[in-house]
């Protein structure tokens, strides 16, 4: 009896009812409710028509989502159930009544805001179709916790969504017990093959520490060569490592065959200093170093409210990139060779710090591009940038998916936690998490502490 009534309680049909924030996670995600009907309030589209104009990836998502309802809609009216393109989807229509019979959010909530009419919307549905589950589907944490209090059904967008957290790949890990001749053998060869030491082969580029009671060794996996190669404590201009994690960060960096690497930490691990150092420390193999981040501003305000011109609008945000270049430089005396190249390298361009919307559209050729707080970009955002890769470049993204500055991205849908589920196991991508913060006492203290 009780799989006959689970049986039942599956095959009810739904109705999603998508949020603005939804779509401007992705254009595509009408696309993604299997055979379930969707649903777009009417306030949706008049949100979305705010978003149409301008170059950040939210614009282009507004544009495109615009787009595809237009070529879908055809020769129906939006207030048909009209099929959506694809085996076994549903279909969709725009939703013209927010205004229920039974309740009014707008009352409840005493203003007259988007978010509320959204929830009308939903609870009009759900008045309308009483033999279908309609359930709302937002990124907005806020609205989600406002449609339960309201006895609607509301879940976040789960496409793209990490769905565990703890076991997300740290592209390192320890191994104990290892004989000693073993340990013995990378010291003195530089490699043993995969099979002395573990029964299945291991993630490409994954780094171990292998340990027996007395001795260990760093060390990593050549998907290549099917071997586990010693991994030294190199410094990168003049960068040394202070634990076997930015070891392997290092290693990651300067290894020719890895294109792609990502650093997951928090802060003051030395995420940044080491991308940075890295690059500079193969500057002659690329024409250009590029350093970007995301603009993210406080309270969520556009920078147009800064004072100044665009130059002195965006500095504020690029200054942690420049404090890294210059603790770089500042380990030579101003008269010296190394110092004075940094210098020039700015000087000529050769190396570039900016804002990451600057960056669209630029050609990513022969180039070092390091993308700093990469936790502020969403999946599509990391899958654009990778994609505008050309021949001899390198992408390093450094972030810390615990620390996220953007209202409707979270630790599970950011897009580096994305990278890192969805890429491990590559031969061209090295990833390593750390977790031992170097940046002072006192900030590891706060760091654990509060």
């Amino acid at each position: 009896m009780a799989k006959k009534i689970a049986s039942k309680k599956q095959s009810v049909k739904k109705i999603f009812v998508l949020d603005t924030s939804v779509i401007l996670y992705d254009h595509n995600a009408i696309k993604n409710f299997e055979e379930h009907d969707v649903a777009i309030p009417i306030t949706v589209l008049e949100e979305l028509d705010n978003f149409k104009k301008g170059n950040d990836t939210i614009n282009f998502e507004a544009r495109e989502f615009i787009r595809y309802l237009d070529k879908l809609s055809g020769e129906y009216t939006l207030q048909d159930w009209i099929p959506i393109n694809g085996r076994g989807r549903g279909k969709f229509k725009v939703i013209m009544n927010e205004k229920p019979k039974s309740l009014d959010a707008q009352i409840v909530f005493g203003e007259r805001k988007p978010d509320h009419r959204i929830l009308n919307a939903a609870l009009s549905m759900s008045e309308i179709h009483t033999d279908k589950s309609v359930i709302l589907v937002t990124k907005d944490v806020n609205l989600r916790l406002k449609a339960k209090s309201l006895n609607i059904h509301a879940e976040d967008y789960q496409t793209g969504k990490i769905k565990n957290l703890e076991t997300l790949y740290t592209g390192r890990s320890i191994s104990e017990k290892i004989k000693p001749s073993i340990i013995d053998q990378v010291y003195a060869k530089g490699f043993i093959s995969y099979d002395f030491i573990f029964k299945q082969k291991p993630a490409a580029n994954h780094y171990f520490v292998l340990k027996n009671d007395r001795n260990s060794v760093l060390s990593y996996y050549n998907a290549a060569n099917e071997s586990i190669e010693r991994v030294d404590k190199h410094p990168a201009h003049g960068i040394k490592p202070r634990n076997a994690e930015q070891a392997f960060a290092i290693h990651a960096i300067l290894n020719p065959a890895v294109n792609l690497v990502s650093i997951q930490g928090m802060a003051g691990t030395g995420k940044t200093l080491i991308a940075l150092a890295g690059a500079l420390h193969q500057r002659q193999n690329y024409r250009q170093i590029y350093l970007a981040r995301p603009i993210i501003p406080l309270n969520n305000r556009d920078i147009g409210f800064l004072p100044g011109d665009i130059k002195s609008k965006i500095n504020p945000y690029m200054e942690p990139l420049w404090d890294n270049l210059k603790m770089i430089q500042n380990q030579w005396k101003e008269t010296d060779k190394e110092f004075q190249k940094i210098t020039e390298m700015v000087t000529n361009e050769k190396i570039v710090i900016s804002p990451l919307a600057y960056i669209r559209g630029r050609s990513l050729s022969n180039i070092i591009f390091i993308v700093d707080e990469a936790q502020n970009l969403t999946p599509l955002e990391v899958k654009t940038i990778i994609t505008r890769a050309g021949e001899g470049t390198k992408i390093i993204f450094t972030g810390d998916i615990h620390q996220i500055d953007t209202p409707y991205l979270d630790a599970q849908s950011n897009g580096l936690s994305y990278l890192i589920d969805r890429i491990k196991d590559n031969p061209l991508y090295a990833h390593i998490t750390l977790e031992k913060g170097e940046r002072s006492e006192l900030a590891n203290l706060a760091n654990y502490l509060l």
